[in-house]
């Protein structure tokens, strides 16, 4: 899930930026940044379409808070802390801005720039500035938190969604209301859809090291032994084109849809056509529509992560007259389920193999 570049935390500091002072004119920011105004007229313009900040006629403005009076939410402060406000978090961030808009409430948001010491910083600024909880993404150094980072989390007094991480049994976060896409189900959807269009060697590429990788390894693996099929040998992108040479691979499920999209060049280069000698399936559909093959996709539901995760967040948070009853609402795992959105990359014919 991470696509991680100094770009990040300079958005990161835009937001920082616009939250000290409301209105910024784009040559100052570039100024207060040191790089060019094209580069931050870029920045802002991605951070607008993700309902981030307020961008017209050069200025850059802060958005303004929530009408007074709606729902049971007036006058509530609320943290989100994301790695990134790009690429697959921009849509889980839309979904929350627009619940918190719903309700009334206000959100503001800090950029942890995939950093577990950018998570103590940038939660350290929200609960300074007030925030009544807080939707997080923890940088969990190999996934799952340790003790220290428990003590932290569970020290801050604060309701707290953990969004798109889980801790598992044992932890003493498992108890801490969460929001996830269940990554191992669409692994496992996409495997399904391979092994029916007629696909017995199906490989799967994931970089090691993401919270993703290790649920789309389960899910890939279990689907692999429901179906009946082995697991090819495992195999990079630099030989997968010689393994379909070899009639060792005939599909692959990518994660990530850049990572597929580079595959699919380097396929082409490599004389391997898509998806007449190879079918492909990225994971996360942020861009995978925009390929040169149109990549079919796994898309985790992104918006609706984000949309859930504050409504399970205002359940924390005593209102007048509900105060008591929201406190006694059970605590909640929700596991929401990818949707398969089929392309051009996997062809509409069975493969002629036999099992």
């Amino acid at each position: 899930m991470r696509v991680h570049s100094s770009i990040d935390g300079r958005r990161g500091r835009i937001l920082g930026l616009v939250g000290e002072r409301p209105h910024w004119r784009i040559a100052d920011l570039a100024a207060e940044l040191g790089v060019s105004a094209v580069t931050v007229r870029r920045d802002v313009e991605t951070l607008a379409g993700a309902g981030l900040l307020d961008r017209s006629h050069g200025r850059v403005a802060r958005l303004p808070a929530a009408g007074p009076g709606r729902a049971s939410g007036a006058g509530v402060l609320l943290g989100m802390v994301v790695p990134s406000a790009g690429y697959y978090f921009a849509e889980v961030i839309r979904g929350a801005r627009a619940a918190a808009e719903a309700c009334g409430a206000r959100l503001v948001l800090g950029i942890s720039d995939y950093s577990p010491a950018g998570d103590v910083e940038q939660v350290g600024a929200l609960v300074a500035a007030g925030a009544q909880g807080l939707l997080l993404t923890p940088n969990w150094t190999d996934g799952r938190p340790g003790p220290a980072e428990e003590a932290w989390l569970l020290g801050l007094g604060l309701p707290v969604v953990l969004v798109e991480r889980g801790a598992g049994p044992g932890s003493a976060l498992a108890a801490l209301d969460r929001v996830c896409s269940d990554h191992a189900h669409g692994a496992a959807a996409a495997v399904r859809h391979l092994a029916g269009l007629g696909h017995r060697r199906i490989a799967l590429l994931a970089s090691p090291g993401t919270p993703t990788a290790g649920p789309i390894g389960t899910g890939y693996r279990t689907a692999l032994r429901a179906l009946g099929l082995d697991e090819p040998d495992p195999v990079t992108g630099d030989g997968l084109a010689g393994a379909v040479g070899r009639g060792e691979v005939t599909a692959a499920l990518v994660h990530t849809d850049a990572d597929a999209i580079v595959l699919l060049r380097k396929l082409r280069a490599q004389g391997v056509r898509v998806p007449e000698e190879l079918a492909l399936i990225a994971y996360d559909d942020e861009i995978a529509a925009l390929a040169d093959v149109p990549l079919t996709a796994v898309a985790p539901p992104k918006r609706t992560i984000g949309t859930a995760a504050l409504e399970l967040l205002r359940l924390r948070i005593p209102a007048p007259g509900i105060g008591r009853r929201q406190r006694e609402v059970p605590y909640r795992h929700l596991e929401l389920l990818p949707e398969l959105r089929i392309r051009a990359s996997c062809g509409g014919l069975a493969v002629a193999e036999t099992m």
